[in-house]
């Protein structure tokens, strides 16, 4: 979907229409978490703090995101993606691989399946879809970005050897910042530069990580369409208002994000063994505190104990504390928390 949930609320609130909008809060501390095509041109984006955004886009509107109103209009778009394939694997509330091999809507293509797709988007939910065509999903994500917004391209299989060697590694699905600056580094500026490694090269300097480089540099990517992809980890995160110091307040803050997992937890059933606390300070430096246990935590209780004391670890603070964030992964099969919900909360 196109600039999802800012599309959104320019179709509910025509006055938005043709204007730069952000969907967020204005306040010191806020976040913008999406913004119109409108807003893009002035450098507007998504994570971009509130006050750099009205700095750069002195007519910025923003409006309060609803998120329950986005989750509907998902579930619109995800009832037409089930008319064109069975395998449909979510990414997002606005985003989803499909494996159309089947041809379950008897068009001739996939590139008309595609077109088709959108065009149903756009009847129903007067939004703009845009999508990428190709024989694997490294490959159709990188083709979705290609002609947004409100439209798709194609890379077929004789042109994606070519197609990934000309495009800049920062370009790359799952290449993130770190990674681009330690490959420019070393001489790896385009998908050519990456190709030119060797496999025991790659994995040499990138560890596990260098067999999916060297595979993706030659248009390779084997994985299936998953329906059933599980979520690895469970988070939740706030921005403080004031930088913090007070351990109190800082604690305060941890347990809100705890709570946030734990009914997390109830809803989906799923229970995992390692915590993590995420600390970002007042110069923007980040930190993480990390714990795993023998068994899954299985009580709010022990996600909350277990939050605090990885908190602890770093008071007094050295510096002030602008955000927290408390995360749950290392998922395993289990009891729903419902019915395990009266352990005594003591961690093993």
């Amino acid at each position: 979907m196109d600039a999802f949930y800012a599309s959104v609320e320019q179709r509910d609130n025509p006055a938005l229409q043709g204007k730069p909008v952000a969907v967020g809060h204005a306040a010191r501390r806020g976040v913008v978490a999406a913004a119109s095509y409108e807003a893009r041109v002035f450098g507007v984006h998504s994570a971009l703090p509130s006050v750099t955004a009205m700095r750069q886009c002195p007519a910025l509107i923003f409006v309060p995101p609803r998120f329950e109103v986005y989750r509907a209009v998902s579930q619109q778009i995800h009832a037409i993606f089930a008319e064109f394939s069975d395998l449909i694997e979510p990414l997002a509330l606005d985003e989803a691989y499909l494996d159309v091999t089947a041809n379950k809507a008897r068009l001739e293509t996939a590139w008309q399946t595609a077109k088709a797709i959108r065009a149903r988007i756009k009847d129903e939910t007067g939004l703009n879809a845009s999508a990428g065509v190709s024989y694997n999903k490294f490959l159709a994500k990188l083709a979705s970005g290609q002609r947004k917004p409100n439209g798709q391209f194609a890379i077929q299989p004789h042109e994606g050897e070519a197609f990934v060697e000309a495009l800049p590694v920062a370009k790359f699905h799952g290449v993130g910042p770190a990674t681009t600056g330690k490959m420019r580094s070393l001489g790896v500026h385009t998908g050519a530069d990456l190709k030119a490694w060797s496999l025991r090269e790659l994995q040499a300097r990138f560890g596990k990580a260098g067999a999916w480089y060297y595979a993706i540099a030659r248009g390779e990517d084997h994985r299936a369409v998953n329906p059933s992809r599980p979520h690895k980890s469970s988070g939740s995160e706030t921005t403080f208002e004031v930088d913090l110091v007070d351990p109190d307040r800082i604690e305060a803050g941890v347990l809100e994000m705890a709570e946030n997992v734990w009914l997390r937890c109830e809803k989906t059933g799923r229970l995992g063994r390692t915590v993590t606390v995420k600390i970002k300070w007042a110069d923007f430096q980040q930190a993480t505190r990390s714990q795993s246990y023998p068994r899954v935590l299985e009580s709010r209780a022990q996600i909350r104990e277990a939050s605090l004391a990885l908190i602890r670890s770093v008071f007094p603070p050295p510096k002030g504390i602008r955000l927290v964030g408390v995360t749950l992964s290392n998922f395993a099969a289990g009891t729903h928390p419902a019915v395990v919900g009266q352990a005594d909360g003591t961690l093993i």
